[in-house]
């Protein structure tokens, strides 16, 4: 089999695990691009951390419509912003140049119900030059697939619960500020809960003209029904603003957050379905105290309840690794906005 040629879009902390997989897998690196300065024109070796320089120089993300081609990627990894609203340029790049992409934007991991005309044209353009654009990364095994393999095991499912929590530390300013991280509470309640404070009739209409911002649990409840094949009749989600009893530094944010202020937010998202079933999810993103940790737990109710509880998962590298599996899936799937729950489970590949 001939190697799986990627090209990296978003050379950040998330890229040195991206490539580094990629490579250790017997896949090649041909191409690679940023936005930052301090990070073009550099060797891919060095964010990796390899002592050896590699050949591939990062580009100017500006030139990726007019470069993509000659580097003949098979398939590109973007690891850079969280919602489908600031992806969709690089994608549709992607798109129209016939190259399969998998995303780690949290939106993109089931963008149907918060995103739908952005994921149409997507789809469209996709299914045009025959190419599969998905997302993935943590979401798809700790919060997707690990709980459908629960509801499999269960005779009659009544409530799926969950609760998961991460450091928006490890994956940049972006995602730290979406979270509200480092605003006021008044701050916060402006420009984040506030948006969550509109009648389900209002909310689907900025969802129709694409001005929705979702939590990432939004999306994973679409994914959830979409795999189990339950008709969404009702979802809210509130944002709850998360504090912390001292001062925090951050190192992404590159300030002092003052006791009191936001950290971060809770996102409570809760689904009810045709079919009686709830899902009621919250994740929980902030700058973490000394004393704190990821989690993930989820109890299915029903005939009969079971909890699965995985604390300090590292979902830098679960989020890595599994978009680097799921690699293989993308250029086999069928072409065109290709969501992962309609996919395999992602399996361990020892080599591509």
């Amino acid at each position: 089999m001939a190697k799986i040629k990627v090209i990296q879009i978003g050379c950040g902390k998330m890229s040195k695990y991206t490539m580094r997989y990629v490579l250790e897998k017997g896949g090649e690196i041909v191409g690679a691009y940023d936005i930052n300065p301090k990070v073009i024109g550099k060797d891919i070796a060095k964010i990796i951390g390899y002592k050896t320089p590699i050949g591939v120089l990062v580009e100017d993300v500006k030139t990726l419509d007019a470069t993509i081609k000659k580097h003949k990627p098979n398939v590109a990894i973007v690891t850079t912003m969280s919602l489908m609203s600031d992806v969709y340029d690089v994608l549709m790049i992607c798109a129209k140049n016939g190259v399969n992409a998998i995303t780690t934007c949290e939106e993109a991991f089931y963008p149907w119900n918060s995103s739908e005309k952005l994921t149409k044209a997507l789809d469209k353009v996709a299914k045009e030059n025959n190419c599969t654009i998905t997302g993935s990364g943590y979401q798809d095994f700790a919060w997707g697939n690990l709980i459908t393999t629960l509801t499999g095991s269960t005779h009659k499912v009544t409530k799926i619960k969950g609760k998961s929590s991460y450091n928006v530390e490890d994956y940049g300013i972006a995602l730290a500020e979406v979270h509200g991280a480092g605003l006021t509470l008044k701050e916060f309640d402006k420009q984040i809960a506030s948006a969550d404070n509109i009648s389900d009739e209002a909310r689907q209409e900025l969802i129709k003209k694409g001005e929705f911002l979702p939590s990432y649990m939004w999306n994973v409840n679409g994914w959830l029904c979409s795999q189990m094949g339950l008709h969404v009749t009702r979802q809210t989600q509130k944002c709850i603003p998360q504090t912390y009893r001292t001062d925090l530094k951050s190192s992404t944010l590159g300030l002092t957050i003052p006791k009191g202020n936001a950290t971060g937010m809770s996102a409570v998202v809760t689904t009810e379905t045709k079919e009686g079933i709830v899902i009621e999810s919250e994740c929980i993103g902030k700058v973490y105290g000394p004393d704190e940790f990821d989690m993930n737990e989820w109890t299915v109710y029903g005939e009969p309840n079971t909890t699965v509880i995985v604390n300090r998962p590292p979902t830098v590298e679960l989020t890595c690794a599994t978009i680097v599996n799921r690699l293989p899936d993308v250029i086999v799937a069928p072409a065109g906005y290709f969501t992962t729950e309609k996919m395999e489970r992602a399996h361990y590949r020892l080599k591509f």
